[in-house]
């Protein structure tokens, strides 16, 4: 079975390296430190180094404490933070600096899984969430490199597929691998195709764990009194296609009923910066690109947040926010930020990619699912019209969020016997 998955992979990696590569002449940054892709890149100096792999932004965001709890602890070790997407090591350095080696995961490809971990010679290997990679894992196994698959999950529709491949994945999770679960259910799915019940915990969601950036309610408090004092503010973070003219509905719903407020509207990807501007015009929309540095004032219904790393003090900009990337079936996006912000939180019925959040959060009052934009306009005007209600709804949304820490913590403890530098 593994013998046709690397068949698989070497006839897809082409097509692979061509969509990168052509995404490249929209965005140069698809070209940058391409050769990573295929294992290459300096050598960790005295190797050994601790190994995070985070995929994308949001578990870029989600790795922060556990990056800065190893480095207190592990003072002087290298700590290498791999990950796939362009944006996520954008991130990742903005975050970190130099403090981090961050470079991406090489394609799964036997070759070159070889040469990265010969350049960064992990003493362990911890992968957020859920990543499966058979090549990689069992290059791990064979080279007895701890691993460990932390905040791990697998959605109920993942389980099927993973069942269609059960060798496969049975044979993947057979190197000795730790499972750290988010959930009882998400570690009985796991033990289901094949992981092994003596190395699968429950440790919960590290997503709950992060903190609020230093003094981002103060850059919040400025961007509106810059962008739109005295009135009414919601902000739509992370839009794909397909949500940004639903949101623009509702946004002309809400004006229409005599609401005066600012949709701060924040695409998911850098590269769609100039494509939302566009829509925008095409529109007949009056806004402002918040690169530009020119306020919005009064007759402005929309600022467009086209920058980078600046999604939660918008947020906290922001009355009401609404999480994309589930009005469309993309899964949704981290609805954490504004719940530690203390806001009512809105969002569209595609939440697969963080269900036991988004059901915690529901059931909790603190979120609540809207259909379509005329949905989405009621819910904002219900919300905007009553700050109390707002308030009362911002303080479930902190208690849950308190309620579910301590993941980080339960971690660390199974890493520690693991890591030996």
């Amino acid at each position: 079975m593994r013998l046709l998955y690397i068949l698989l992979a070497y006839l897809l990696t082409p097509i692979a390296c061509g969509i990168q590569l052509g995404r490249g002449f929209q965005d140069r940054s698809y070209w940058r430190n391409f050769r990573e892709r295929f294992g290459f890149g300096r050598s960790i100096p005295g190797g050994r180094a601790i190994w995070v792999h985070a995929v994308s932004v949001g578990e870029v965001q989600a790795a922060v404490a556990l990056v800065r709890s190893l480095r207190r602890r592990y003072d002087g070790v290298p700590l290498v933070l791999t990950t796939v997407t362009t944006t996520g090591a954008e991130r990742a350095r903005a975050i970190f600096g130099h403090d981090v080696d961050v470079r991406f995961i090489p394609y799964d490809l036997p070759g070159a899984v070889r040469r990265f971990l010969r350049r960064i010679q992990p003493c362990v290997a911890i992968i957020l969430e859920t990543e499966l990679w058979p090549n990689l894992y069992a290059t791990c196994g064979r080279r007895r490199i701890p691993l460990v698959l932390a905040s791990a999950r697998i959605s109920p529709r993942s389980v099927g597929r993973y069942r269609l491949l059960a060798r496969l994945f049975r044979e993947t999770l057979s190197h000795g691998i730790m499972i750290a679960a988010q959930s009882e259910a998400d570690a009985e799915r796991f033990r289901a195709i094949g992981a092994s019940p003596e190395r699968t915990y429950v440790t919960g969601n590290i997503k709950f764990d992060f903190t609020l950036p230093e003094n981002v309610r103060e850059l919040g408090a400025a961007l509106r009194a810059r962008h739109a004092p005295g009135r009414c503010v919601w902000v739509a973070g992370s839009t794909h296609p397909g949500e940004e003219l639903q949101l623009l509905d509702a946004q002309r719903r809400l004006l229409a009923a005599g609401i005066d407020a600012l949709l701060i509207l924040v695409p998911r990807h850098p590269n769609r910066f100039d494509q939302v501007a566009a829509l925008l015009t095409k529109a007949s929309v009056p806004f402002v690109r918040h690169s530009s540095g020119v306020v919005a004032g009064g007759r402005c219904s929309v600022l467009l947040g086209d920058t980078l790393g600046e999604l939660v003090s918008l947020y906290a900009a922001g009355d009401v926010a609404f999480v994309a990337g589930s009005m469309v079936p993309i899964g949704g996006h981290n609805l954490l930020e504004p719940a530690a912000l203390g806001m009512p939180i809105l969002t569209g019925r595609y939440n697969f990619n963080s269900e036991d959040i988004a059901q915690l959060l529901i059931d909790a009052g603190a979120a609540e699912v809207v259909s379509d934009s005329a949905a989405l306009a009621l819910s904002l005007q219900r919300l905007l019209h009553d700050p109390p209600l707002r308030a009362a709804i911002g303080q479930k949304a902190r208690a849950t969020l308190d309620a579910n820490r301590g993941s980080l913590a339960r971690l660390l403890k199974l890493l520690e016997p693991i890591i030996v530098v």
